[in-house]
Order: structure tokens, then sequence, then C-alpha cells
């Protein structure tokens, strides 16, 4: 059965107070499944750590209850994350990253918070905001991949 997917495309920024973005949305040309395993390849083969895939449709099921396909997966690097978190605390609140995979009709739709918008909320360095923007190089090999 052909896949009448969309091209990928970045399709959805929520603005944050500074102009950046606060949550970036873009489009998998894969099914959920197949997107949330291509990210956790991507994650091992840049040699970060994948800490958990959650499963938010199955665990509604289980309850008995309808929800879109919906996961998350939180990844990370100590390397890169443990210097912010020295610097601003808070921000293990948003560390380890997350990417969430979402179904959206006939759509598969990628969501995070944009680094910019981490950089801010805990007033990062310049240097230290660098730590957090690989998850756009990340998404878009996920997406063009």
């Amino acid at each position: 059965m052909p896949d009448h997917r969309p091209e990928p495309t970045a399709v959805e920024a929520t603005p944050a107070s500074n102009g950046c973005e606060a949550v970036i949305t873009k489009v998998s040309p894969r099914s959920v499944p197949d997107t949330v395993s291509r990210l956790c390849e991507l994650v091992a083969a840049k040699g970060m750590k994948l800490f958990a895939v959650i499963d938010h449709s199955g665990e509604a099921k289980a309850s008995g209850l309808e929800l879109r396909d919906t996961k998350v997966v939180i990844f990370g690097s100590p390397q890169a994350g443990t210097p912010v978190m020295v610097s601003a605390p808070l921000a293990a609140l948003d560390l380890p990253l997350k990417v969430l995979v979402w179904a959206d009709g006939l759509e598969t739709k990628i969501s995070y918070t944009a680094p910019c918008a981490l950089a801010e909320r805990y007033d990062l360095s310049d240097g230290l905001a660098g730590r957090l923007a690989g998850i756009d190089a990340l998404t878009d090999a996920l997406i063009d991949s």
C-alpha cells in the first residue's frame, strides 16, 4: 500500500517572548512507530543516551482510554547537559531533551522545545545554549532521512 504522507516540512512554531520559537513542530514522512524507531537509531548513532520512550497512547489504551498515537522520546548527553544544569539547576526540569512524536490525522508530527526558548528560560550563556542546539540538526536528519 503506498504511503501518502506529505513531504516533511516545518509546520508550526509557537513564538516565545524573545521572538524565538517556543515549540518547534515538524512533519515526519514516517508513521509514529517508524519515526520513534528512526529517532532512537539517530540518538544512538550520535553517541547520546536514550533514557526512555514514553508510550502515552499505549498507557491510555491499557486504561481503557483513547488517545492518538503519542510517544515521547527522552535522550541526551551528560557531557552536554551537565554543565547546563550546573549553571542553572532548574534546567533539570527540561533535561534530558524530549521529542514528542504524535499522530495528527494522516500526518506524523514531531515537536520539541526550541533550544533558544530553553536558553531564555534559564538565562544561559551562548556557550551553554549551544549545548542544546543539536536537537535541531537531529530532528532535521530525522525528517530528511
